[in-house]
């Protein structure tokens, strides 16, 4: 198994047919389902045969050098040689740098220590699990140094003094535009990151007080936050496009806990938290929301209350079903597993990739494929290739061209 392609691509033919792909399917006039394959930096900083830096995930959450020879490694293997419905090839404007602390950002921002294990993805550690009314002596940090996020600027702060005296393979490295913390990974998300997840959903049921004044304080300092970044980033930049935007359209969200809750919870319990925050940052047009594990059964009232167009799925996910549930007007992204795709066979790959695209999902041309929904390390690139070769034979939709 390789995780280089043995062939060279014919980048301006593949880029120019993933050109015609996205033009047909955001026209709502799809030939074949699109395919993306994401993933984190973990690709390549856990995969030996990669990453040819020398850095381990803890001199990436403390080195910001280590943050830029990896993500340049990274954006290269990709661009050279992950195949999907992206454009591929040297990037035109150059490179960009971005600061990245993975999912520990929200936590870490909060006063969560981080926990650095050598190679392992970086973690947090709860500071509410032991004794959880320290929440009362806690304030909103500051929002652009703050615990995690004062790091954050520091990183940032070295990316542009390094970019403008860089080159990589001949093309420009443009320094990133923000910090973490523009977004969030979700007050419950965060909640069960600071007091624990067995703790939190304890609280639901014997403190709701409790629970209500933790979810209260999170939201409301990840509002501030949100708020102080963007206006921060404005600053910096006068002609930026969503500038004085606070509420804008394409608004979205993502908070992975509900997976451990029921729709009936989530609507007491969350729910009020969300729409909070969808109030702050939303115009009301339609919006995308990102949710990892099994949470399809919160999907149909997450889309009629915030008028979600888009899924980002994970699994286990009954494709059939679920666009019998949403009907044709909503964009699922999904797919095979990641384990399904880490461990093969290619044969496996495209039977399930066949079966998922004969499930009903394709109806109304709304589907795209996507690894569900985070590239594992050390995935072979021949199962790429078969995802990829079978999304295209069996995700044809009938006349097309």
């Amino acid at each position: 198994m390789s995780y280089y392609l043995s062939n060279p691509l014919d980048f301006a033919r593949h880029n120019e047919e993933v050109a015609h792909v996205w033009q047909a399917y955001t026209e709502g006039k799809p030939y074949r389902v699109p395919v993306l394959i994401t993933g984190s930096i973990r690709n390549l900083i856990q995969n030996p045969a990669l990453n040819h830096t020398g850095h381990t995930f803890a001199d990436f959450f403390t080195n910001p050098q280590a943050q830029i020879d990896c993500q340049l490694a990274y954006q290269r293997w990709q661009r050279y040689h992950l195949v999907c419905d992206r454009e591929m090839g040297p990037p035109a404007d150059g490179w960009s740098l971005t600061v990245d602390f993975q999912n520990c950002y929200d936590a870490g921002w909060f006063g969560c220590p981080l926990h650095l294990d050598g190679n392992a993805v970086p973690d947090t550690v709860e500071i509410l699990k032991e004794n959880k009314y320290r929440l009362y002596e806690m304030e909103c940090p500051d929002p652009l140094r703050g615990n995690l996020l004062g790091r954050a600027m520091e990183f940032f702060e070295y990316m542009h003094e390094q970019a403008p005296r860089m080159e990589f393979e001949g093309l420009p490295v443009h320094p990133p535009t923000t910090i973490p913390g523009e977004g969030m990974d979700g007050p419950l998300d965060c909640a069960y990151k600071l007091r624990g997840a067995a703790e939190i959903l304890t609280d639901m049921l014997t403190d709701e007080a409790y629970y209500h004044d933790l979810m209260t304080f999170i939201t409301d300092c990840l509002i501030k936050r949100m708020k102080a970044i963007r206006q921060w980033r404005w600053e910096r930049d006068p002609n930026a496009p969503d500038r004085g935007q606070f509420r804008r359209p394409g608004w979205g969200f993502a908070d992975d806990a509900i997976a451990l809750i029921s729709t009936k919870t989530y609507q007491e319990f969350v729910y009020p938290y969300h729409r909070r925050i969808w109030e702050e940052f939303s115009d009301g047009s339609p919006i995308w929301i990102h949710l990892c594990g099994d949470a399809t059964r919160h999907f149909r009232f997450l889309h009629e209350a915030f008028g979600v167009s888009g899924f980002d799925t994970g699994f286990p996910v009954d494709f059939g079903a679920l666009r019998k549930e949403l009907g044709p007007d909503v964009a699922i992204y999904g797919g095979p597993t990641v384990m399904l795709l880490q461990s093969g066979p290619p044969e496996a790959i495209r039977a399930e990739v066949r079966r998922i695209c004969e499930s009903g999902v394709m109806e109304g041309g709304k589907f795209v494929f996507i690894a569900a929904n985070n590239l594992a390390p050390c995935t072979p690139l021949e199962h790429i290739e078969a995802f990829y070769a079978a999304a295209q034979e069996y995700g044809r939709y009938e006349g097309d061209r």
